[in-house]
């Protein structure tokens, strides 16, 4: 039988002060409440209930267990309750920075979507192309691009980018001087690359 159910057929007993008030509780029959406390018996090899035509009360074994018990429920019910939590619907102020060519491109295009989908949410869109201290400046989550430094934050490639260097024609025809003052290296000028777009979390 399933553990957690034992334990909860006993603490049930133990609140209810006996089997019929404790199937009541749970919504089975009295005898699938017996059978919970009898297995849970024999599995732990102790007897934790005294039984009487009039009453039944926990050993001085089974009350030290129902306390034990009565944690373990009480957790798994706090659990249950925290994954019902997070599947409702997402409310409160998002705090967002990204750097401006693609917040501006790719982004704020979306935002009015993402709101509609989730009308509780307020957006806090800030486009800049420092490098920001999340955690101690407020952000819930950035949009950089580039490699990921070093970093205690969780990070998820998102997308790809394309690094283009761009120049009218007339530049072009002095590429000698550019060579020259290094603006644009022999070993990169015109090398096109893809750059991985990283969303960094909390």
């Amino acid at each position: 039988m399933d553990r957690l159910t034992e334990m909860e057929a006993f603490a049930t007993v133990v609140d209810q002060g006996g089997f019929t008030d404790a199937a009541r509780k749970m919504g089975i029959s009295k005898s699938a409440v017996s059978k919970h406390i009898s297995s849970l018996e024999s599995r732990l090899g102790a007897r934790l209930l005294n039984r009487t035509t009039r009453r039944v009360s926990p050993t001085e074994i089974g009350l030290a267990y129902y306390d034990r018990a009565r944690r373990v429920l009480n957790d798994a019910g706090e659990a249950d309750a925290l994954v019902s939590s997070m599947q409702t619907a997402p409310t409160g102020l998002l705090r967002v920075s990204v750097v401006t060519d693609f917040g501006s491109l790719h982004l704020s295009p979306v935002l009015g979507e993402f709101l509609d989908r989730y009308p509780d949410i307020s957006v806090n869109l800030d486009l800049d192309n420092r490098y920001i201290e999340m955690i101690s400046e407020g952000y819930d989550a950035a949009i950089r691009i580039g490699e990921m430094e070093d970093s205690t934050l969780r990070a998820r490639k998102i997308t790809e980018s394309t690094l283009r260097m761009v120049a009218s024609h007339g530049i072009w025809k002095h590429t000698d001087a550019l060579y020259a003052s290094m603006i644009c290296p022999r070993t990169s000028c015109c090398i096109i690359r893809n750059r991985p777009t990283l969303l960094f979390g909390k």
